[in-house]
């Protein structure tokens, strides 16, 4: 059976920002163990050893491109080589869309990789996440879940 996992990217003190990590925190529940569930603080190197010996890795992250608050983007990124331009700006040092290139360069890349984004409105230091964003998050649980479901479901046939 392929492995599946997931990896919510945030920050818990940074408002919007933290909606990754919560997203992942409720799949985690909602897969009861299923499947592994990480969360990164969104160092993008630290995220190549995340993705190492997975077959489809999922990425929830907060974004930042110009969309509509709490809008949601999935972007199939082990076709797309560079989705930095459809997302131009992480809230992260080393960007994700880097640390995807740089992955792909060195052949490590997983077979499947989407990236969820949600797109944030509020970066406020101590802020919880603004309506918009928890709209988006709960969008994307409900999709990444069916995501795995079906996905759980192909590799067993």
């Amino acid at each position: 059976m392929a492995t599946i996992r997931i990896i919510g990217i945030g920050n818990l003190f940074r408002g919007d920002d933290a909606v990754g990590l919560l997203a992942a925190r409720r799949l985690r529940e909602r897969l009861d163990g299923s499947v592994e569930v990480l969360e990164a603080e969104g160092d993008g190197l630290a995220l190549l050893d995340l993705m190492e010996g997975a077959d489809q890795v999922m990425l929830i992250d907060a974004v930042k491109g110009g969309g509509q608050s709490g809008a949601t983007v999935r972007l199939d990124l082990s076709v797309e080589s560079r989705w930095g331009r459809l997302v131009p700006c992480s809230t992260h040092a080393l960007g994700i869309a880097e640390a995807i290139d740089l992955a792909r360069v060195l052949g490590r890349l997983p077979k499947g990789m989407i990236l969820y984004g949600i797109e944030i409105e509020s970066l406020e230091s101590g802020a919880g996440l603004t309506a918009s964003v928890i709209g988006g998050l709960d969008r994307v649980v409900e999709q990444v879940y069916r995501e795995v479901e079906k996905a759980r479901c192909t590799s067993c046939t």
